[in-house]
């Protein structure tokens, strides 16, 4: 990726956004979302380059501005908050579609992305019940849309869904991960006891 069209068009292929130029200078153009009219994209000319700003969360703030030298701290924006991408063609395009992904996810905040990234935090050999989730997830009161969440999980081989039990230890159904005994054959692999399609919480459960 290197022009400011091609930036401009990914950023409108996610729902709800729209563009805009707010400065009356073609040379500032944003993507926002409908409604709130967050920005999450920023593009701008600077140095004979584009650059992009984009929001990001501070678990991955470092580690775009480490892997890429051409990500650098937000330019003209909160740097614990915005990185700036300069499109010199040295970052691979999968990778700035990735940040400006993040961007808009963070800017929407949506509950879902909120509760797949909670799970991610189930240390392997532990578990969570579904209200552990939703409180992880920033609403104590969500735990049956941490069901609904896990059941349409995209990502099952980084989002361990299969770490999450209900309020009791007992595993779901067998209809949830493929089959009878497969959320417990992956708990075992990881060294969790499961007994009757219970898990001991005592022992097993994370500690948030």
């Amino acid at each position: 990726m290197r022009t400011r069209e091609e930036a401009l068009k990914y950023g409108l292929s996610f729902p709800n956004t729209y563009r805009e130029a707010p400065f009356h200078d073609l040379n500032w153009q944003l993507v926002r979302v409908k409604g709130s009219k967050k920005a999450f994209l920023w593009t701008y000319e600077k140095d004979g380059l584009i650059h992009l700003n984009v929001k990001v969360s501070p678990e991955w703030r470092d580690f775009w501005r480490q892997a890429y030298s051409a990500v650098i701290p937000g330019w003209h924006q909160n740097k614990e908050h915005w990185n700036t991408i300069i499109l010199d063609g040295s970052i691979p395009e999968k990778d700035i579609h990735r940040m400006i992904a993040e961007s808009y996810d963070l800017v929407t905040d949506n509950p879902t992305r909120r509760i797949y990234e909670a799970v991610k935090k189930i240390p392997k050999g532990k578990v969570a019940t579904y209200g552990q989730v939703a409180e992880l997830a920033g609403n104590k009161k969500m735990a049956r849309a941490v069901g609904n969440a896990l059941h349409k999980n995209p990502e099952p081989g980084i989002i361990p869904c299969h770490r999450v039990v209900d309020s009791k230890g007992f595993l779901a159904g067998e209809f949830a991960f493929g089959g009878a005994n497969a959320q417990a054959k992956l708990l075992e692999a990881e060294g969790v006891d499961v007994k009757d399609g219970h898990v001991d919480l005592k022992k097993y459960q994370m500690k948030i």
